[in-house]
């Protein structure tokens, strides 16, 4: 086996280990936090930013308003929203500034992090934690942030099928909101 093979099956084995560790009745609450959002807002630094995105494409797909921290046509946070920040640290100044502001204006903020202690965690409503091992292989195989990263879009997309459910959406009514139709 190539060093990728051994990688890939190392990185699959650890995501698989660390969204066991997710509790079920959180996983609940964020998909009723995300279906009763007037808006959902998402907000992620560096490669966790990427995974924010790619989540709040699957929500536009789902019918929902979605917008991205921090671009030009963001409207303002306002009450009865929801803010996602993806953060593996939850020490990101930018995040948590994000998370009180939610909070002060009297949006939900939900975060996904893996460090359930952070200063993030405790200005979330819900704090989901995907913490990874560090040890020798990590740092062979899945160098820096990679498994949480990567654990955190499976977990994501797995959110979005539990939202498409509880909306009654289909594969092809999203299909009918994708970007490019296929």
């Amino acid at each position: 086996m190539t060093l990728a093979h051994n990688a890939a099956g190392y990185i699959n084995e650890q995501i698989a280990s660390m969204l066991k560790q997710t509790d079920e009745q959180e996983v609940s609450k964020v998909v009723n936090m995300i279906a009763s959002a007037k808006k959902i807002f998402v907000y992620g630094v560096g490669r966790s930013g990427l995974v924010a995105r790619a989540f709040a494409m699957r929500l536009v797909q789902l019918g929902l308003d979605v917008f991205f921290v921090g671009e030009t046509i963001t409207p303002i946070v306002e009450g009865g929203d929801m803010v996602l920040i993806v953060s593996n640290t939850g020490a990101t100044m930018s995040a948590i500034q994000t998370a009180n502001i939610a909070r002060r204006v009297g949006a939900a903020v939900l975060t996904i992090t893996g460090n359930p202690t952070s200063k993030l965690a405790h200005a979330s409503n819900v704090a989901i934690c995907i913490p990874d091992q560090r040890n020798q292989q990590t740092a062979k195989f899945a160098p820096l942030g990679t498994l949480f990263e990567d654990a955190t879009l499976v977990f994501l997309d797995g959110i979005v099928a539990m939202v498409m459910e509880k909306l009654g959406e289909s594969e092809a009514t999203m299909r009918s909101r994708h970007g490019i139709m296929v």
